[in-house]
């Protein structure tokens, strides 16, 4: 299987004989700009990025976050997130790495791990919510929307590259790859898979926040990684160019992705047993607290006057 896709991701044709018949097409892995190959991978990735700090930076308000703050975050967050990525995709493929050390740095041609971005970025999270005295849970609950999106585009980056494929299928969604030869397999779309779910629990986290149903900070979150656990847990069981704890047929992903969804299962079932006074929202807090600037100057001129 391996070699198959070896042969026919760079060059195959790709269709959807299940949803749209004979129709198929060959995205391009890169356009040429000023003399140099500019890949879509990259600039998905990048929009996708773009996207979701905009939507935060919008949405900071509700979450009691102020703009510089968050960007003060994003400044940090975005570069350290990438490299994050990047390491632990080389970190589980270090044999490899280590004998093409050039293409360590090669992230245009894929090879972006979701987990050590995340964990880059909850890192650095941290570190700027303690030196600002923002409470972290609040700001992972804004985080997570612009986290989502990033997600939703990105895994149509790995579309442009021709990965993220699964195994051999004939289900009625099939991707179809079709090498020049004319030889072609039918395999699971498994990025699409992951970019659907993705939306849907993006839609659900935005239905649901407007209906006023985050209760306390970190709920949203706590959300969002038992509602990606889930689905990534499913999904990498699919994929064929899973990365694998060295010596065994255990793939690191959906390890992950199992306890972080137990884990997020557990803490979410907690505290829903709990009383979660409105006034202890962080948004809240600082509303409460602007109120009482506004009512201590109104006193202030009285007394003047």
């Amino acid at each position: 299987m391996e070699t198959v896709y070896e042969t026919i991701q760079r060059s195959s044709r790709i269709s959807f004989p299940g949803l749209f018949g004979d129709w198929s097409i060959d995205p391009p892995a890169f356009f040429t700009l000023f003399g140099r190959n500019i890949y879509f991978y990259g600039v998905i990735i990048a929009l996708g990025f773009l996207l979701g700090i905009t939507y935060c930076e919008k949405k900071a308000k509700r979450f009691g976050i102020r703009t510089d703050d968050f960007y003060d975050l994003v400044l940090w967050l975005v570069p350290l997130s990438i490299v994050g990525a990047r390491a632990y995709f080389v970190l589980f493929k270090l044999d490899y790495y280590l004998s093409n050390p050039g293409e360590i740095a090669a992230v245009w041609n894929g090879g972006l791990a979701i987990y050590g971005g995340v964990i880059a970025g909850v890192i650095v999270m941290l570190l700027v919510c303690r030196r600002k005295k923002i409470p972290w849970q609040a700001m992972l609950d804004l985080i997570v929307y612009g986290l989502l999106i990033g997600q939703i585009l990105g895994r149509w980056g790995n579309f442009m590259n021709r990965e993220a494929f699964g195994a051999e299928t004939d289900i009625f969604c099939r991707m179809q790859l079709t090498a020049p030869d004319g030889s072609s397999i039918c395999v699971h779309p498994t990025f699409l898979y992951e970019s659907l779910w993705n939306l849907v629990g993006l839609i659900g986290l935005i239905v649901w926040e407007r209906r006023g149903g985050r209760r306390y900070d970190g709920q949203a979150a706590l959300g969002y990684f038992f509602w990606y656990g889930v689905g990534r847990a499913w999904i990498e069981g699919l994929r064929t160019d899973s990365l694998y704890i060295a010596g065994t047929s255990l793939r690191v992903s959906q390890l992950l992705s199992i306890a972080l969804a137990l884990v997020s299962l557990v803490l979410l079932v907690v505290n829903a047993r709990k009383k979660h006074p409105p006034e202890e929202l962080y948004v809240n807090k600082v509303a409460a607290a602007a109120a009482e600037i506004v009512a201590t100057e109104t006193r202030e001129e009285t007394d003047h006057e």
